[in-house]
């Protein structure tokens, strides 16, 4: 079962912690108690999917450590050391107008005002300041770039993003 389309990876399980079944998390998630947010978490091993529910949960010197249901000793425990920690799309929340989830924008396609396509949205980077693009450019690309780095500054840089047509409208020097 293939969970790319109706899932999320919010974070991963670390080693256990003691001798009744806890385990280490570590959580990718913006604010990150916001992953005790989510309920079940689905957590794979050699391509089976378990749904598990979190019971408790606790600050654990710079991390989070967590009790499951149904997860009683260190050795039932060992078994998921390192996996990653899934949620189901339909549990994020919905955003305001004009925010969007990274996941949305891969993909898109990213076009100036002037209507030169600068190429395909691959990733995404947080500097502290502002998030930043990083579009992978057209093979043809006039201009011989390889990649640019396009700061995601609404208004200023970042004119439109159309989720429908998966376009977005930058303000943009395609030769920077």
């Amino acid at each position: 079962m293939s969970l790319e389309n109706t899932s999320i990876v919010v974070g991963k399980l670390g080693a256990p912690y003691g001798i009744k079944g806890w385990l280490k998390v570590h959580s990718f998630t913006d604010d990150p108690v916001g992953i005790f947010d989510f309920s079940p978490w689905l957590i794979g091993q050699q391509g089976k999917w378990q749904s598990f529910k979190v019971v408790d949960w606790r600050r654990h010197s710079k991390g989070f450590i967590a009790k499951f249901a149904n997860i009683d000793d260190r050795d039932q425990a060992l078994v998921y050391t390192n996996a990653e920690i899934f949620v189901e799309l339909s549990q994020l929340p919905e955003l305001p107008q004009g925010e969007f989830y990274w996941r949305d924008l891969i993909g898109m396609s990213v076009t100036t005002d002037k209507g030169y396509s600068l190429g395909i949205v691959d990733d995404l980077m947080e500097t502290g300041s502002n998030d930043v693009l990083v579009v992978k450019a057209n093979n043809n690309d006039g201009f011989g770039q390889a990649e640019r780095l396009i700061p995601f500054l609404t208004g200023t840089v970042i004119l439109n993003v159309d989720a429908e047509a998966r376009q977005i409208t930058v303000d943009w020097d395609p030769s920077f």
